[in-house]
């Protein structure tokens, strides 16, 4: 059976929040029983963009995150429910019941992505609902997708053996996979946001003259073992990236023709930037 996935490319996402505005113009002001009620004014964000800002001066480093209902196939809501309130449509869409989930602030409460807003004014649950009621109507895919410029959200709808082998292909992960949630939205790029980086520039004196150094070898190792090779770009600068934050001590290597190597010692908690490194 097919069934619905969003894609998002962190790499692409550039916090435009038009996605934010389409699902406030979608659900704001107005009602579709059986879905959703009316989304609040103020303070709701069933699309919510989370900054990451790693490094800094020339090496800065920003992305953006889109948080949203994850549709998980294991769902935390699903099992704090009372009444029915939250169902799982054999679409893969999760949907809360915005009669039967009134008084349930447990629903809430149980979502570790943050992603199910409480509606104070109307006593229930709400969230993102992939536009279940769009795609009902026919559309082939959510607002979300339709509006982003930048290409940055996708949502496709596949088998679960397809979609395991478009995840392996592209590289896809999870948001927080140690919840085990087992979720319906996927992340391209994600360790723009989660994981740190080790970068810095490479510069070397000839004739009197300092300058960036272009094509240097430079070699990440970590207890004796290579992590990452990388060669300086046309400014000297090198990144090695998806490296886990507080991972600790690391070793870089930077050796360029005619002008030597050097071997510096870091350790990574953050994202680290090196500043310049003169052979």
């Amino acid at each position: 059976m097919s069934k619905w996935n969003l894609i998002i490319d962190v790499e692409n996402c550039t916090n435009c929040n038009v996605c934010v505005l389409a699902c406030y113009d979608e659900y704001y002001g107005n009602e579709f029983p059986g879905y959703a009620a009316e989304m609040p004014k103020f303070d709701h964000r069933w699309i919510d963009i989370k900054q990451k800002v790693r490094g800094e001066g020339s090496l800065l480093d920003v992305a953006y995150l889109p948080v949203l209902c994850q549709h998980c196939d294991d769902a935390p809501c699903l099992k704090a429910a009372g009444n029915g309130a939250v169902k799982k449509r054999d679409d893969g869409i999760v949907i809360i019941d915005p009669v039967k989930s009134k008084g349930q602030k447990q629903i809430v409460d149980a979502c570790p992505y943050g992603a199910i807003w409480w509606n104070e004014e109307k006593q229930i649950p709400q969230h993102w609902i992939f536009d279940a009621h769009l795609l009902d109507e026919g559309w082939k895919e959510p607002r979300i997708q339709q509006v982003c410029a930048t290409q940055a959200a996708r949502a496709i709808k596949v088998s679960d053996a397809e979609m395991a082998r478009i995840a392996e292909a592209e590289g896809l992960e999870h948001l927080y996979p140690e919840h085990g949630t087992r979720p319906r939205i996927w992340y391209k790029n994600l360790h723009r946001y989660t994981k740190a980086f080790i970068a810095g520039s490479v510069e070397a004196a000839k004739d009197g003259v300092v300058d960036c150094v272009e094509g240097a070898s430079v070699t990440l190792t970590k207890d004796g073992n290579v992590i990452q090779r990388t060669v300086t770009d046309n400014y000297g600068d090198f990144k090695f990236d998806d490296l886990d934050e507080n991972s600790g001590a690391y070793q870089v290597r930077v050796e360029a023709a005619d002008a030597g190597a050097k071997h510096l010692d870091v350790t990574l908690r953050e994202s680290v930037c090196l500043g310049a490194i003169s052979l």
